[in-house]
Parts: C-alpha cells; structure tokens; sequence
C-alpha cells in the first residue's frame, strides 16, 4: 500500500509543534476516525465523556483524553470497527450562570429579558464560545469520529430525554413530591449531590436545654446550626438510651417560640452524638424528615427559598439564616438555656458552582423512584454482564446502588431540558410527549411546570443517544446495532455512583442490556508530591501550556506512564519533559536507522536466521518479550504497564544497546534488524504518542524497499502475534556482554583511558564460572566493537601470567585482567590516586564528625542528617575504589 508520500525524509531535530498540527489534519482528511456501523471488524464503541460546553481543558481532562485515544487507536490497529464517540454537556448551572454574570456586568438580568428571551442568549453564547473545548481535545490527538459530535441539548438528545422521562412516568418511576433536598439559595434551585462540595470548615455544636412541659429539668440537645431550632417539631432519643427512657412519650417546650415538643423514640437516633438527644427539623434534614415521617411530626418550614427565616420563625422572621443564628445564640443565652457552645470542625455542604452553603430544605420536587432500577443494575453486576477495572471498585459501586435514595431530577432553572408537564386549575397533571395543542391549553387552562431536568438526566442516556436513540429499540438505528452496549466506559473513579451508575440504570430500564461491558476507572490527577492540584496550592498544571513547550506526545506519555488502573496519577513537569526527551530519543534513533537504509536497502523483514549475530538474536528476542508484555497490558488496560514495558525496550535496549552496535557494525544483518525493530516498536508505542510514531513511520516505510501494510500508522495491523522467537541464549550471552562492557567502560574512565585506546584482556575463570566464560567466549566480537578490546585471551590454569601492573574488572564468575604498562603513566596515576584518597578520607572524617555531634543529630532536619550519613556510605565506598586501583599499579 502507498503510505503518505509527504514525509521522505526527517528532519535534522524533533519538532513536536510543526509534526502534530500537521499530522492531525492529515488524519482527519484522509477519514482515518471515521467509522460506519457496517465496517469490518468486530464492534468497538466508546464515548467521550462530555465535558462541559462552558469548560476548557484541565489536567483531568488530558488524562482522560489520553486513556480513551490510546484504547481507541489500539483497538482499530486490531481491525475492531473502532469508533469514538464525541461530544460535550450543556450544563445547567454552570451555562447559565455564565450567561447570568455576562448579564449583570450589561445592568440586565434573565428576569428582564424574560424566558424565551434569556433562552436565545444562551444558545447564541453557546453556538459562539461553547464548544472550545472540543477543539483543545484535537491538540491533545484525540481520534473521536467529529461527524458524530453530539450535544445533550440538541434536538436528537432532547427527543430522547423527553421519552425517557414519559417512559419512566408512565411506569411509575417518575413522581412529584414532597423531600429533603440539597437548596442553593445563591442559584436559586435544587442541587444534585454531585453538586455539593463537602469542604471542612470552623463551626460550632451547640447544646440546648429545652424544658419538660411539667416544669422539670427537660433534656439537652446538641445542634450545629442553631437557627433550625425554630422548626423543631420533636424531640428524638434512642429507644435503648437509658439516659432518657423515662422522658419517651412526654412533651417538652421550644424555647423562645413556646411550642410544646414531643419526646419520641427511634432507632436512628446516634446516642454517641452530642448529649444522645437530637432535636427533630423535619423540614430542614433528611434524617429528621425521616423521623418525623415515623412519628407523625410536621414539618415547619423556617428558612426560605432565599436563606432568610420565615414567618414561621416568629420575631426572627426576615432575618438572613447566619444572622439569625446569632441572634437565636444571644436570645437563648439571656434565657440560661444555652449550655455550651464548642468550637467544631465540619464537613459542610457549599454549592459547587457558586460555593454558597447549601441548605437542606424540604421541597415539592420531582424524582425518580431508584429502588427498581438499582435492584436491576445489582443483579446485572453479580451476574458478570458489567464489570471494573481494577475490579475492587465495583463493591463500593454495588453497595452504594443498595443504598439508593430517589433521585431529585428537577431543577428551577431556565437552561435545560423542560419537564414535559403541565398543569390543569385543580392541580392535574399532564405529563406529554408532544405539546399539547394551543386549543388544549386554552380549554384546560393549561400552564406548564417551569422547571428543567438535573443534568444528569440528559448525560445518564449518553451510551444510547451518542448512537441515535430517541425512543425506540436496538435496531432504531443501524449505530445501535452494530456498537450498542459500547465496548468500555473509561471514566475516573469518582463519578461511579453519580454518573456509571445512572447509565447503567437506565440502559438496562430502556433497551434491557447494560450500556457497557467494561468500566474503566483512572484516579485522580495529582502533582508529584501527592497533593490534589489546586489554585490555592499554585501547583495547577495548564496541559496546553504543555503542548505548547513539550508536545502533546511528551504529556500524553508523562500521563499514561503514571496511569495504573484506578490509582491517583502523580505529573510534574520534568516528566513530561522526560517524555520529550524519549520522543527525542526514538526520533534519533529512526535518522540513524534510515541513514542506514540509504546505503544498505531492507524489505521491513527481520535477516535470516543464519546470519544473525548474537546483538541480532538478542534484541529481536527482547522485541518479542517486550511486545508479550504491552499485548498483555493492553488486554487487562493497564496503560502505565505498557508504557513502561516499551520505555525500557526502546531506551535502554534499542537505543542504548543496539544502535550502538549497529554504528559499529557494516552489515546487512545489523540494518534488517534495525529497521524490522523500528517499525514493531513503533506499531506498539502509537497509541499513547501517534504523533512521532506516524511521522517516524511513514518516513521509514518510504525508505524501505518493501510494501507496506497499511497507507498509515494509524491503520496498520497491532503485532498482536509473535515477532520474532525467544531466544534465552541470546539473552542470557548478550547479559554477560552487557555486563563485561559496561565493567570496562567504568575501568576506561576509572584510569581516565581514551575510547580510543585499544586494551588487551585476559579472562580469568574462578570457580563455577564455566558458563560465564563460554558466553564471554562467543561475545568477542561484541568486546571488541563495544569495549575497545584489542587482544583477548583465555588464563591457563587460571593464572594470567607475568604481565606487569594490571587492573582487574571483576564480573560474575570471571575476572578481566587489563595490562597497563604502556596505556598510562603509571607513576602520575599513582600520584593522581594518593590525591583523591587523601581527599576522600578527609571527606569521610568530616561527614562522621558531623554525626558524632550529638545536637546536629537531634536538631538538624531529618533530611539534612541522613544526607551526611548518606555522604559517609559514598565516601567510604570510593575510598575502597581508590585502594583497590591503588593495589591493581603496585
């Protein structure tokens, strides 16, 4: 096949910014992320989670981007009929608060404009700045198929969410009514719990005595938010508290209000927490609500939609909720029933887009009934239809959906998906799949419910409607059925319970078949210290500044080598400079492959078998272990193990090793070899960096005399077959060479002796190093080219003979004895040795006087102390090397 005829030759020095905005155009022009439902292969589907219209790409989002490129890539070199799914979330809150800010800075307000009128804003704002995003995931290589970009708000997904929400209606799955929600009061709707953030913040618990109604010493309760006492209906202990059995049933009196107050007995009371004895709001806390519900306890709304009390709170009534609870504090202090007052830390809920503490209130909402559905996913995960990677995240997930409260879906803002209901004069409800008719208003007096669905309800149906469904079954659309369930959900383990567990639910409820077959959880992203990245910390990394000073190659690398499965994953910016640097690497190591092939042609094969020296053997049989290590890594999709499995191949032995021989070499074998390496290395390396692979690629390919087979990298077949035989000789002989080079390189520079300075050895068996010696024996040649070794010979007897002063290189087994006289001067190596002894031992004695002092030890910062204990091991290990190349001129 013809590969791209653009790229003849290299140039002189890697460039990531000119290599990647050309590559990726030339990709997408040529169609190579486009896939139909009709493709070979076998089916492959993932989509992209849908990052915020209103969002820019952070670090997590790099992340993710590399992980489910690298997946996908890896998936059509398999021929999979791979295809991935784009996309982005409208966004209720966090869309139209932008727009809401835009409007205050004009000195207007979405009040003003009114609803249809705010709704064009939003969609003008959305069709001009949203979206960016998307874009910013083509820098980082993303090879989504652009034809299928969706939008949670466009009319194909809107169709879907309103037939979903009737379904579920029509089922009695969806009901409007009464409960505990999480209320901004800043935003003015209710919040799903993916919405509050838990930050820790200073508060106090508050102990209060309310009085027994026949005048008796009553009870204490504890509370952290002293301005809901103003709705207690009830007062609750535990039905086994000793403490209070004798007061269950009696009554006792709210101060301040006079309102005479149950004492009720319930098992979800904590006896550990506070005094044991909790006031009962239900209108303002979930447990509370529940209790009151057992007990037949009213609930009294106090704090209203707009954080301010109510006329139910009496005197305080108008007051802002933290205002009153001071007020509340003082008033109950000059009564004497405020016992005490700690000082606490807590975990409180704030708004997570305008961080306004959110109140808990009871509010007429409407919800899906979850019970069904999560029974239905459980049963599904504990018969293997769905499982995680790594597989222990899934206890956390099944036990969570066994615990599933229902779910509050509606949302009192304008931005969203309307829910399909409305309402007659008497309060019937009219839940509708088309509008009603302007006739069917007029006659029923029909008004529709003002509010949209949560988010979440739009993204739960993402597996279904990024392949077309609006409502119908699997063979609504030829997408669904051909890559309906998807092949895997990559997602970072956070979001399992808000969002995997929505679309599981609800895939199950609609085309009865989980969404997909394979969770995949990464961690979070953390700076190299462990730290979550923050603004506050100044420790937050712009991956597209990275792009920009490293490639997106150099990124994606950094990322996906950290990124076992479901482990937090550590970046600083030196490693994603090591990922250029390896980038650089392979790019060099590709310039001296193909300056070869200009004078030494090669077909892309590996050389025959008879001419292959043991270089050859061994690092065809290193190829092969390392190409049965990524397969391997990629079915269990741990990326990190991949990438590090090809790093140390292609670093330290085909670059270090190898190319080094090949420069030393002249040989056709040495060129095959080279050049059938590259292009397998290069294969296995481009899904986590396919921009330098593809360039790499097509200039080999136009060198070889071979037919290539594929037009381009990105196509072309994963060597998920051997390629080549394990060779454990060649492996185990090439670790003796290896060994016995490197020793001499450090003789050469221990005795300041030129590379160019040819040495004779003599090889000195000890005991049982027969084995040793005969690979040595069949390494020669390799000593010679890449150790500078002139004469060699073999010890009779064991001795080496009369040969003057000597340095000795010891390995295991053998000992290589290297004549000096004639290669230094051995009277100023002598000097040389005796100066640098008698300055390491000065060294030494400094580092273990400072140890000796006994307040340097105990006040010194722990790594200032084990530095010089560190300087006493290092100094004492070159004062040995020193005496023993001492002993070796005497």
């Amino acid at each position: 096949m013809a590969t791209d005829a653009s790229t003849d030759t290299l140039a002189a020095s890697y460039d990531p910014g000119d290599i990647e905005a050309r590559r990726y155009g030339w990709w997408e022009a040529q169609g190579f992320f486009a896939a139909e439902p009709d493709d070979d292969g076998e089916p492959f589907a993932i989509a992209m989670p849908p990052p915020n219209v209103t969002g820019s790409l952070h670090i997590g989002h790099a992340l993710t981007t590399a992980i489910e490129d690298a997946l996908v890539r890896h998936a059509r070199m398999q021929g999979k009929n791979a295809v991935w799914l784009p996309g982005s979330d409208h966004a209720g809150i966090a869309t139209q608060n932008v727009v809401e800010r835009q409007l205050a800075l004009e000195g207007t307000s979405r009040h003003e404009l009114g609803r249809q009128g705010f709704l064009e804003r939003m969609w003008a704002w959305v069709q001009e700045s949203g979206g960016a995003i998307l874009a910013q995931e083509r820098r980082l290589g993303a090879s989504a198929d652009w034809r299928r970009e969706a939008f949670t708000l466009d009319e194909p997904r809107s169709a879907a969410v309103r037939t979903t929400f009737c379904r579920l209606y029509d089922d009695g799955l969806v009901y409007k009514g009464e409960r505990i929600i999480n209320w901004c009061p800043r935003c003015q709707t209710a919040l799903s719990d993916i919405e509050v953030e838990h930050p820790e913040v200073d508060g106090e618990l508050a102990s209060l005595r309310y009085p027994a109604s026949d005048g008796g010493d009553g009870v204490v309760v504890a509370t952290t938010r002293v301005e809901t006492m103003l709705g207690d209906t009830g007062v609750a202990v535990h039905p086994d508290d000793e403490r209070y059995r004798h007061l269950i049933g009696s009554t006792v009196v709210l101060p301040l209000l006079a309102r005479e107050l149950p004492v009720v007995a319930d098992a979800g009371v904590d006896p550990e927490f506070g005094t044991g004895a909790v006031k009962v709001t239900p209108a303002h806390d979930p447990l509370d609500h529940e209790i009151g519900q057992r007990h037949g306890l009213e609930p009294v709304e106090v704090i209203g939609d707009d954080a301010a009390i109510t006329e139910h709170g009496g005197p305080y009534v108008g007051l802002d909720r933290f205002a009153a609870r001071e007020r509340v504090k003082g008033d109950l202090a000059k009564r004497g029933v405020l016992e005490q007052v700690e000082a606490r830390t807590f975990a409180v809920g704030h708004c997570s887009r305008c961080d306004t503490v959110v109140e808990p209130k009871l509010s007429e909402q409407w919800f899906v009934a979850t019970r069904p559905l999560a029974d239905r996913a459980i049963a599904s995960l504990d018969a293997g239809a769905l499982r995680f990677v790594p597989d222990h995240h899934a206890k956390g997930y099944r036990d969570w959906l066994a615990n599933l409260h229902d779910w509050c879906i509606s949302r009192q803002l304008w931005w969203g998906h309307r829910i399909p209901a409305w309402y007659e004069p008497d309060g019937t409800v009219h839940v509708r799949r088309e509008d009603p008719s302007e006739e069917e208003i007029e006659r029923l007096g029909l008004t529709r419910d003002p509010d949209v669905l949560d988010t979440w309800f739009s993204s739960q149906l993402w597996p279904l409607t990024t392949l077309g469904w609006t409502g119908g079954g699997r063979e609504e659309t030829p997408e669904l059925a051909a890559w309906y369930p998807h092949a895997i959900m990559e997602t970072g383990y956070d979001i399992n319970t808000f969002w995997v567990s929505r679309m599981h639910m609800i895939g199950l409820y609609l085309l009865d078949e989980v969404p997909f077959r394979v969770v995949f959880n990464h961690g979070m992203v953390r700076d190299e210290h462990g730290k979550k990245m923050s603004k506050s910390f100044g420790n937050v990394i712009d991956p597209l500044e990275f792009c920009e000073a490293y490639g997106a190659d150099a990124l994606r690398f950094a990322l996906l080598r950290s990124a076992s499965p479901g482990s937090d994953v550590p970046i600083a910016r030196e490693w994603v400079e090591g990922g250029r640097r390896f980038c650089n690497k392979l790019w060099h190591a590709a310039k001296f492959t193909l300056g070869l092939l200009g004078e030494m042609p090669a077909d892309g094969t590996p050389p025959p078998a008879a001419s292959r020296t043991l270089e050859d053997r061994w690092l065809l049989s290193r190829l092969e272990a390392t190409r049965a290590e990524a397969v391997a890594a990629y079915d269990e999709h741990d990326l990190a193990r991949a990438a590090r499995s090809l790093y140390h191949f292609t670093w330290d032995e085909l670059c270090d090793w190898y190319v080094e021989v090949a420069k030393l070499r002249d040989d056709a074998a040495a060129t095959h070899t080279l050049a059938y390496a590259l292009d397998q290395v290069l294969r296995l390396l481009h899904p986590q960096i396919p921009f330098v692979t593809e360039e790499l690629w097509q200039a080999l390919w136009a060198s070889l005399d071979g037919e290539a087979d594929a037009t381009a990298l990105i196509v072309a077949p994963w060597p998920h077959t051997p390629v080549a035989s394990r060779d454990d000789e060649a492996e185990a002989g090439f670790a003796v060479l290896q060994e016995a080079v490197t020793a001499l390189r450090r003789f050469r520079s221990d005795h300041r002796l030129s590379p160019a300075v040819a040495v004779d050895v003599v090889a000195v068996p000890r005991e049982h190093g027969s084995q040793q010696l005969a690979a040595l024996q069949g390494a020669v040649e390799g000593l010679r080219r890449l150790a500078g070794v002139a004469g060699w010979r073999v010890a009779e007897g064991g001795e080496p003979g009369e040969l003057g002063p000597t340095g000795r290189v010891s390995l295991s087994g053998v000992d290589l004895v290297v004549p000096l006289a004639g290669l230094i001067d051995l009277a100023e190596e002598r000097d040389r040795l005796e100066r640098e002894l008698v300055q390491a031992e000065a060294e030494h004695e400094r580092a273990q006087k400072m140890l000796a002092n006994e307040g340097f030890v105990a006040n010194a910062p722990a790594d200032k102390v084990q530095a010089e204990r560190d300087k006493v091991h290092q100094w004492r290990q070159r004062i040995d090397a020193l005496t023993a190349q001492l002993q070796q001129l005497r």
